[in-house]
């Protein structure tokens, strides 16, 4: 056997070994838990940390300064940045309930059911525009 065939057989060993590990995180059912929980979660929790304003972080992007939590606009340094704070709190806490879901047993798992996927996200909708509406109509005043 040359050095080129043991290198072909040592990376297709390496490929198989690594595409069999995805495989089976892919298959496990508490990957599965995990990713549907986050999923069905992730809209809900989104508008829940948007509606009672908890973001983790505050950007003002006039100044590139970032605070932990909620900071209001300074006189002089222009509009306070929000969006990043809710979506680093959304993926937390979304996050930890499906870690938490990973942790039920799986006769309790397998009852959540795949259609709030999309169905949340698609609720949360008309909340999301009409928490926009501010913009929209400070947009059309200009």
């Amino acid at each position: 056997m040359n050095a080129t065939s043991a290198d072909t057989t040592g990376t297709t060993a390496r490929a198989t070994s690594a595409t069999a590990s995805k495989a089976s995180l892919a298959s496990s059912a508490k990957f599965k838990t995990f990713a549907i929980t986050f999923s069905a979660s992730g809209a809900l929790a989104y508008c829940l940390i948007q509606f009672f304003n908890f973001p983790l972080v505050t950007y003002h992007p006039a100044t590139h300064r970032l605070v932990w939590g909620y900071e209001g606009p300074r006189p002089g340094e222009g509009p306070n940045m929000l969006w990043y704070g809710w979506t680093l709190t959304a993926l937390i806490v979304c996050s930890v309930l499906g870690v938490v879901a990973m942790m039920l047993p799986e006769r309790i798992s397998a009852r959540i059911p795949l259609a709030l996927i999309w169905l949340l996200p698609i609720l949360a909708v008309p909340y999301i525009v009409y928490s926009l509406m501010p913009w929209w109509v400070q947009a059309a005043s200009h």
